[in-house]
């Protein structure tokens, strides 16, 4: 059994300990010791890494009554090591991890809206409760949870017995029988949790709630805390300025002119669409005039300058809207991009010719028999052109 350091000392950094056992886990080597300040991922709380002496912890697991610290080269049973955590990566979570405690206790008492959920991940955390949360309680929770945390209360430890743990005003139902380990902050929460926590709310720096989003009948909140939430505030204020200096307006300012920005940039796609339509109808009618007649039948194999597949298509259409027309029009930009179409009185199969010359030349697409386009193809445009002929030609005869 591992005796777990981190459970009465969270904030020990170094340890001595013996080595006990040894082993592989997906063919990494690990160890096993009699003591441990290393914490597992238990709880929504990742693992802590470190060292073991000239030796790295990669990754820390929880093993029933053992603690297996996977590592990057092996170690002799028996061997005294000197082991030292990952402080920077400790202390970003306990600052987490107790401003969740707080931020919980928080909804909890001003709206009884309990945490179901919660984890922890290497930029932000997320609580999960279980009623879906307006803006104005979130700010108020926000609020009222910097408010313990700025009066740097007191965050300890003590152990009860199951009997006792049902005697005492716990936020949520313990979910394990035993022995409990509770942490409390004073005057505000007590909880039964096994993971690592600021010995004062005041380390906690600031919890910050950056999103708000339905889940399952309630709301799942992302937050960050102390250095994590100064990293928000960099990233925050980096894009605002880069966003104010772009649109030329003050902050307060931004969300008007984005959304000015997005009307002008619909109505400009609207123009554009409209004006694309009517030079490809231009370009389609100069396009059937040159056509090669063949019996009864136009055919308009040519290579576009200019236009991409959404031109292509819009040419394409313009041109089978004319009677007897087989068209295969590619562009001359990288990708290739091709169309194929045909008129509704040829029989040639537009989607069948396209798989042909996908095969040839590579790429993909796919179409129906009147209409079909791909992207992708590789080779020199004068030889798809002239296979996409040779195609059309067979198709007709076909």
């Amino acid at each position: 059994m591992t005796d777990r350091i981190y459970y009465t000392e969270p904030s020990r950094r170094v340890f001595e300990a013996t080595v006990t056992h040894v082993g592989e886990r997906d063919g990494r080597p690990v160890v096993m010791l009699d003591r441990t300040a290393f914490y597992p991922t238990s709880g929504g709380q990742p693992f802590d890494t470190g060292q073991l002496g000239p030796v790295a912890v990669v990754e820390t697991v929880d093993e029933d009554d053992n603690i297996a610290h996977i590592v990057s080269a092996p170690v002799a049973v028996g061997a005294r090591v000197h082991g030292e955590i990952d402080w920077d990566r400790r202390f970003d979570h306990m600052q987490q991890h107790t401003g969740q405690h707080v931020l919980s206790a928080a909804f909890d008492r001003l709206f009884e809206n309990r945490t179901i959920g919660f984890h922890m991940g290497s930029d932000s955390s997320t609580i999960d409760v279980m009623r879906e949360v307006a803006a104005v309680d979130v700010e108020r929770a926000v609020d009222e949870a910097n408010r313990v945390v700025w009066e740097n209360r007191e965050v300890s430890i003590r152990f009860v017995s199951a009997d006792e743990a049902a005697r005492l005003p716990l936020r949520k139902e313990p979910v394990r029988g035993g022995t409990l380990r509770l942490i409390e902050v004073s005057d505000f929460d007590l909880s039964a949790c096994g993971g690592t926590h600021v010995s004062r709310t005041g380390a906690i720096g600031i919890i910050a709630v950056t999103g708000v989003e339905r889940l399952r009948g309630g709301s799942r909140l992302t937050f960050v805390c102390g250095h994590r939430a100064l990293r928000s505030l960099r990233s925050y204020r980096d894009a605002t300025a880069g966003a104010v200096r772009v649109l030329s307006v003050l902050p307060h300012e931004l969300p008007a002119a984005i959304e000015r920005a997005q009307l002008e940039s619909k109505d400009l796609r609207k123009t554009i669409g409209r004006l694309q339509g009517m030079l490809a109808s231009h370009e389609a009618a100069r396009l059937v005039a040159a056509a090669v007649q063949t019996a009864d039948l136009r055919v308009v194999v040519q290579a576009i300058d200019g236009w991409d597949a959404a031109g292509l298509k819009a040419i394409a259409s313009a041109l089978v809207a004319e009677s007897n027309v087989a068209a295969v029009l590619v562009s001359t930009g990288d990708p290739i991009a091709i169309v194929v179409a045909r008129s509704q009185s040829v029989a040639i199969d537009a989607g069948k010719t396209l798989r042909a010359l996908l095969d040839r030349f590579g790429g993909r697409g796919g179409g129906r028999p009147d209409l079909a386009q791909g992207a992708g193809l590789t080779g020199k445009i004068d030889e798809i052109l002239a296979a996409s002929r040779a195609l059309v030609e067979a198709g007709r005869s076909g």
